[in-house]
């Protein structure tokens, strides 16, 4: 493994990256930067959390001037990691002076247009606003160096093909372009032939699509029984924070507010919110005034949050991408991360398209029993009153102690004090129902579709394109 130093890295860069904790590339990083430095096309396929957004700015932050035009383009699916990376860039960048500027709907416009009067050299923003900035003449591409490509098979499952193509074509065509995905699809290759020249392929191999680190299990629940079932394994897995995810904007709202009647600290997040209302509740998950997010899809896209310790598919995607996104919340940075998948009977079908595809098995569990979560809570509770001990944060309750132990015993008070704090666990009677989402069905036809797409691949194996595989050894390495 190299180091940064080795990078011949500017020193406001290297200084920057220090202070950010950085202290070895990542393999994208490692591989990328060097190639991306000497003015080459890319494309970079790398999980998600993976330090893509570090391995496309350090390049593009080397090369930028203090002429004040828009000289770097960050095309982004969603407006949360579109402000993500441009914090990032804003980091990296900072003792270079660089001036970066987030492009997003949902945000005042005119207040952009004001931004953009400060002459930043970095734009990062999703398609649809920047068209609308285009179309209003407020943001010229003509004199872009770089323009990149993040989380590209994101934005293709979004439907901007059309719109990447306009603005790739509205930009300097003297320049380097920079992509990044985690799956390299037919689209992407159409838009790496009629955009880039000769990009270079650094493919960051696993063994799986799925990071190894995340243990991948599911249950067997019937859609009327997944309220209860999740209500379960939070009580018995007790999670630090956690991410469910449901299919639908409606599944988001209902689940979430059942949750909260249940008395779990949980808030939802999806695309009808407002830009104020989702950067409210993404700043209480991040500092953790709230433990759980209940999310759609869409809304989850991009976000980099660390410390997610488990992940919920409350809803079996529709998809294998989303389930590769929704689960790559959690084991982020090599730390250990739990993924749980509800499969409700009917669709077990759509359980062995991931499995096949990922090329890993998931591991069918039981659900806990109401003792299994009681037992839980007792031993929570004994946590607890050890803590207090532990901290002596109980010389005010002395006394009530005292005049207890005049009338009962150690081991009565004690076990009573216990069962006050843990609560005993009976069968949840209550009157919230969710509104039931219909099963995901794998249809025969969606095995022809694949046959059919797999002789296409095996008809155009034969053909050219402009990939070329990194043959390149990382800086550093003889």
């Amino acid at each position: 493994m190299i180091t940064f130093n080795q990078l011949n890295l500017n020193t406001k860069i290297l200084r920057a990256i220090e202070e950010m904790g950085f202290e070895q590339p990542t393999p994208i990083q490692e591989q990328a930067i060097p190639i991306a430095l000497e003015g080459k096309d890319l494309i970079g396929q790398a999980q998600t959390g993976t330090g893509k957004t570090a391995a496309f700015s350090i390049p593009f932050l080397e090369k930028i001037t203090p002429e004040p035009v828009i000289q770097v383009l960050v095309l982004t699916p969603t407006r949360e990691l579109c402000i993500q990376v441009a914090e990032e860039v804003g980091k990296i960048g900072k003792y270079k002076g660089v001036k970066a500027l987030p492009i997003y709907g949902g945000q005042d416009i005119n207040r952009q247009i004001r931004a953009l009067k400060a002459k930043p050299q970095v734009i990062i923003a999703t398609p649809g606003r920047l068209i609308d900035h285009m179309n209003r003449r407020t943001i010229r591409l003509d004199q872009l160096k770089v323009v990149v490509l993040d989380e590209a098979d994101e934005m293709l499952n979004m439907g901007f093909l059309e719109d990447i193509e306009k603005i790739l074509s509205s930009c300097n065509p003297i320049r380097q372009t920079l992509m990044f995905s985690a799956t390299i699809k037919p689209e992407i290759e159409k838009i790496a032939n009629t955009f880039m020249q000769d990009p270079v392929l650094v493919k960051i191999k696993t063994p799986e699509l799925t990071v190894p680190v995340i243990e991948q299990h599911y249950y067997e629940v019937p859609e009327k029984d997944k309220l209860d079932a999740l209500c379960r394994l939070l009580d018995v897995q007790n999670p630090d924070l956690a991410l469910i995810f449901g299919r639908t904007k409606r599944r988001v709202d209902e689940l979430s507010d059942a949750l909260q009647k249940r008395g779990y600290l949980a808030e939802g997040i999806h695309g009808d919110l407002s830009q104020r209302q989702r950067n409210l509740v993404m700043a209480k998950f991040r500092s953790a005034q709230i433990e759980i997010l209940v999310a759609t899809d869409v809304a989850a896209r991009g976000l980099d949050i660390s410390g997610v310790t488990h992940v919920y598919n409350f809803d079996i995607p529709l998809d294998v991408d989303s389930y590769v996104h929704r689960i790559g919340r959690t084991g982020r940075a090599g730390q250990p991360g739990l993924a749980i998948t509800f499969v409700e009977p009917r669709e077990f079908g759509q359980l062995r398209n991931i499995e096949r595809t990922i090329k890993r098995r998931l591991k069918r569990q039981n659900l806990p029993t109401l003792a299994d979560v009681q037992r839980e809570k007792r031993k929570m509770a004994a946590s607890k009153v050890a803590q207090v001990i532990e901290e002596g944060k109980y010389s005010d309750y002395k006394y009530a102690a005292e005049e207890l132990m005049n009338e009962y015993d150690s081991i009565t008070i004690i076990a009573a004090a216990l069962k006050l704090i843990g609560g005993e666990m009976e069968e949840i009677q209550d009157d919230i129902v969710l509104t039931e989402e219909k099963p995901v069905f794998v249809k025969p036809k969606d095995f022809l579709q694949n046959k059919t797409k797999g002789k296409n691949r095996e008809k155009n194996r034969g053909k050219k394109t402009s990939f070329q595989k990194s043959g390149r050894k990382p800086a550093g390495k003889k």
